[in-house]
């Protein structure tokens, strides 16, 4: 059965108190409060710097069975390197992440490329093969021209997502490319209206048999957390 995993890009903000964090929870219970509401997180840091052993293993003793966590694939491997020659790095990070791959807690591991990189179909291709197909994969790319069937058709022979991310300067279509879609919601408001239209597109691609990674900005207040509980609890009264 398909399923919808919904969070926030992030979850360590005490400005989210009262209206999520209770205002006397202290900062290392967070996680597992969050985890209590909602099902997913997207995990950023690991696009800084590679995430110690220790602190993944507490993060999956802090949250459920079901919980998952979706992390931003290492700077070096994407904006540094840029693709190019990056067998040991990704092997590296996947490594750096493994307590969560063990624990059967790793969500899609998301390749955000650079706004100036443009459209290269061979390193794409070159790349795609680094990716072990025990694991999911989603790119979201920053440049326009990256937006062509080919690189769709590309992506689809390895089941890895396009990543549907909202951005003031490009629009990613809805294309479909692999067996999950992964979604960043970066709005800092979304009206009921459209709260209402993601759940139901969720809805729908549940149908269909796809999982759905359904994400909402962080900031500084608690809206995307409360976005995506209102999604995932409409989700599950519709079922």
């Amino acid at each position: 059965m398909a399923q919808l995993f919904t969070g926030t890009s992030g979850f360590a903000y005490p400005s989210w108190k009262p209206r999520f964090y209770p205002a006397d929870l202290p900062e290392k219970k967070f996680l597992e409060h969050y985890a209590t509401r909602l099902n997913c997180v997207e995990i950023n840091y690991t696009f800084r710097r590679l995430p110690a052993a220790a602190a993944l293993e507490n993060w999956v003793k802090a949250t459920p069975a079901g919980f998952r966590f979706a992390c931003k694939a290492n700077q070096r491997i994407t904006h540094i390197m840029r693709l190019q020659e990056v067998g040991s790095a990704v092997e590296l990070f996947l490594r750096s992440i493994d307590p969560l791959r063990s624990a059967r807690r790793l969500g899609p591991v998301l390749f955000q490329l650079p706004p100036n990189l443009k459209c290269d179909l061979k390193l794409l291709c070159d790349f795609l093969p680094l990716l072990p197909g025990d694991l999911r994969f989603s790119i979201e790319f920053r440049h326009p021209s990256w937006l062509a069937p080919e690189v769709y058709d590309a992506l689809r022979s390895k089941n890895i997502s396009l990543c549907v991310a909202e951005s003031e300067k490009l629009e990613i279509p809805e294309v479909i490319t692999a067996d999950f879609i992964y979604y960043r919601l970066r709005k800092l408001e979304y009206s009921p209206e459209e709260r209402k239209s993601i759940g139901e597109r969720a809805r729908e691609l549940l149908a269909q048999g796809k999982d759905v990674y359904l994400f909402f900005k962080h900031e500084e207040t608690p809206e995307g957390a409360l976005y995506a509980e209102e999604v995932q609890k409409a989700a599950l009264a519709a079922q």
